[in-house]
């Protein structure tokens, strides 16, 4: 509703409401307000934005809109906002631009927050080096805890967040940590070192964004310092970040596991939503040829026991969505740190368990309906229709459980599995081995359909 008072406002060129209206709100409202306007709107919104209120808002902007607005501000303006934005964020910015963009606001830069954003920049995509932060609080062994919340009052200010202050040693080394609750109820003249942990939780640059996500989570941390091979302290990693993480590794692995690629969104443009789906449908159609000429030497089969046109949908789409069950529930389990490639036979054990229950349910269904649906001179397809699809239930939840373990175990990324895929496969080997079982029971006893 309020966007649409916002775009009222610009239509009737009202930007003195317009300013004071904006101006009142919370910065991630206005971010949001901002992103549903139409693009010729957004500049002329962003514009009317005090300096204080478009540097805050700015940050909450998608990458997209951010790279828009930086081709629509004066050079002066767009120094200003990158400036203020946090190194993280500025690097994940600077992933999108041009490069010859990024080398020209690179160079305006200050030195402080040039070398912040080249250090992050430098470390690989994905892992916890390129989504720290550089903006934390350090504080040396030496200092007296009043002497540590002074500091804090006096520097600090800007830092993303003073929950926690990190402890170096002069080769900035992390010696401990120390939580603000800690220094607000100790006397000012203990020493912090009187009073840090040393038994700090941290992770190195090279690990893995999900990685890191699981050991915050594991620990119920707000922030995690990142080290790097000599263990000195080079950044931290907010919760705030860590959500961001596990959401974007979650959408992940839904597309791929829908066979969708890439980050599409709901309202992508359809020339972009084409772009990332036509692929994979070409690739998922190539595998479904497999799939269908598996069927065709058994055309003959087919034209003479009419039945099995009917039950072999059946089998395509039940035997797929146990496979896709299997393989949801372990890429899940995995992607959460449940259970690890070593827990692989516990998890086929438990999962070949379950499908044995869910193998004699789908057979004898399986079996009523064949009967139900079969001439009785064709009923006798029931009993291979029963067999088969209780053995092909039994490969679904092996193939779900062992295809994403494998993946895991050669260090892949376990949602490569798709459930196309999956589905392409328990087709092919269902249909192979009921229509293989329907010939020879044709030639051997010579059953007439």
């Amino acid at each position: 509703m309020l966007t649409q008072d916002i775009r009222n406002l610009l239509d009737i060129a009202d930007l003195n409401q317009l300013k004071c209206d904006l101006n009142s709100l919370q910065p991630v409202d206005v971010g949001e307000y901002i992103s549903e306007l139409p693009e010729k709107q957004r500049a002329i919104a962003f514009r009317v934005l005090n300096k204080t209120q478009a540097i805050d808002v700015f940050e909450y902007l998608p990458t997209e809109i951010q790279e828009e607005l930086i081709h629509s501000l004066h050079d002066i303006q767009v120094v200003q906002l990158v400036e203020e934005m946090s190194p993280d964020e500025r690097a994940e910015l600077f992933d999108e631009l041009p490069a010859g963009v990024v080398k020209r606001l690179l160079q305006q830069l200050s030195n402080e927050q040039r070398q912040a954003t080249a250090t992050i920049l430098g470390y690989p995509e994905g892992t916890a080096g390129r989504v720290m932060t550089t903006e934390y609080v350090r504080l040396r062994r030496g200092l007296t805890v009043g002497e540590a919340l002074s500091k804090i009052r006096l520097q600090d200010g800007d830092k993303e967040t003073i929950y926690y202050a990190y402890v170096t040693d002069d080769n900035r080394t992390l010696v401990s940590v120390v939580s603000l609750r800690q220094l607000l109820f100790t006397f000012p003249d203990v020493l912090i070192k009187d009073i840090a942990s040393s038994h700090v939780v941290k992770v190195r640059t090279e690990n893995s964004q999900e990685e890191v996500a699981r050991i915050m989570q594991r620990y119920d941390l707000i922030a995690i310092p990142v080290v790097d091979r000599e263990d000195r302290l080079v950044g931290i990693i907010t919760i705030d970040d860590v959500i961001d993480i596990l959401e974007e590794e979650a959408t992940e692995d839904i597309q791929k596991l829908a066979g969708v690629s890439g980050d599409e969104e709901a309202l992508s443009p359809p020339l972009v939503t084409i772009r990332k789906r036509l692929p994979w449908l070409l690739a998922i159609m190539g595998l479904y040829i497999g799939a269908a000429s598996a069927i065709a030497p058994f055309q003959q089969v087919i034209a003479a026991v009419p039945v099995l046109a009917v039950i072999m949908p059946i089998f395509s789409n039940t035997g797929g969505t146990v496979g896709i069950q299997a393989l949801t529930v372990t890429i899940r389990s995995l992607g959460v740190g449940e259970v690890t490639p070593e827990d692989t036979l516990k998890i086929l054990r438990k999962e070949l368990l379950a499908g044995l229950g869910t193998a004699i349910g789908l057979c004898i269904t399986m079996m009523l309906l064949s009967l139900i649906w079969a001439q009785p001179q064709e009923r006798w397809v029931a009993l291979i229709a029963g067999t088969v699809m209780a053995t092909n239930t039994m490969v679904a939840v092996t193939l779900g459980t062992l295809l994403p373990m494998g993946l895991k175990r050669l260090k892949l990324d376990p949602a490569l599995v798709s459930g196309p895929l999956v589905t392409t496969m328990l087709d092919t080997i269902g249909f192979l081995t009921f229509l293989s079982m329907i010939s020879i029971a044709l030639k051997v006893f010579h059953l007439q359909a």
